[in-house]
């Protein structure tokens, strides 16, 4: 995080914000910068790459859904938006621990012998590792002691959209996110990778949560998609995982998606609109049509 925070006070907190004595290294200036940069980052990273995939990407038939919720959109982005900057405050502390240097982050890829071999290494070291955390910590989250309490307000979406990605109980969304805090504090990871992954796995977050259950048939046994997702959001007990299907095989909560056998709910809204077309033929409604019940990808 001290990449964007010495960029932060280059270009506009020292000239702009900060009395001209205050120190860059102060804690309390630190503390103040990280509140900022990291709820701005956090709102963009969001706003941003949400917007753009449910109007791009998200199929706006699943809107039709009988367990789509009325104004669902509207109270998703509510929900995220006083959420994150609750989220944010036991995240920065973390981050202020890193930029007083009690982290494993580095700057310099020769630090170790096999320099780019580690670095790359560790970018799946560090998909690995906050995968089998975030499994066992959703999981953990759907115990019936907590889940009321913290988890459920994410799973008021059974029908999700891309803005119900960080819709959570502040506690909750926190606790997920631990994983990739945790992990610069036990194993080296390189600044820029470390935060190029930060960025990777918030979009990720939106990715399974955008309704598109188009995955690569040779992927499909590996990756966690928005097929998966969608199914824990409809059946609970199920796919836990964020990025990978291993932990739920080995934990025995792996489904094979409902999408995939043609039984998922983009299948059962087409049923919906052919079972109303024919209601309609044999009602003698003239207006009536193929077309009406034609199941049609937004793009």
């Amino acid at each position: 995080m001290d990449l964007v925070l010495n960029a932060a006070d280059y270009y506009f907190f020292t000239p702009y914000f900060y009395p001209a004595t205050w120190s860059e290294g102060d804690i309390f200036r630190q503390t103040i910068s990280l509140l900022i940069v990291t709820n701005l980052g956090a709102f963009i990273t969001y706003f941003v790459f949400a917007t753009l995939n449910y109007y791009f990407v998200f199929d706006h038939s699943l809107m039709k859904h009988p367990q789509f919720l009325e104004n669902q959109v509207y109270r998703e982005f509510k929900l995220t938006v006083q959420s994150l900057p609750i989220m944010s405050i036991p995240t920065i502390l973390l981050f202020l621990l890193e930029l007083r240097g009690y982290s494993k982050l580095y700057d310099n890829i020769g630090e170790f012998p096999s320099g780019w071999i580690y670095l790359l290494g560790s970018i799946f070291s560090f998909l690995f590792f906050t995968d089998m955390l975030i499994y066992w910590i959703h999981r953990g989250l759907h115990h019936r002691l907590v889940y009321k309490r913290l988890h459920k307000p994410h799973h008021l979406w059974k029908i999700p959209t891309p803005f119900a990605s960080h819709a959570f109980h502040p506690l909750d969304g926190f606790m997920q996110s631990l994983p990739y805090h945790i992990y610069p504090f036990i194993f080296p990871l390189h600044k820029a990778i470390y935060l190029g992954l930060y960025i990777v796995v918030n979009i990720w977050t939106i990715s399974i949560h955008d309704g598109d259950f188009r995955v690569p048939q040779i992927l499909r046994p590996f990756i966690n998609c928005s097929a998966h997702h969608t199914d824990h959001h409809v059946f609970f007990e199920c796919n836990y995982g964020q990025y990978f299907t291993l932990w739920d095989r080995l934990g025995g909560t792996y489904k094979h998606p409902s999408s995939f056998d043609g039984k998922g709910p983009l299948d059962y809204v087409k049923t919906l609109k052919e079972k109303k077309y024919h209601d309609d033929v044999g009602n003698g409604h003239q207006n009536a049509s193929p077309a009406s019940a034609t199941y049609t990808k937004t793009k």
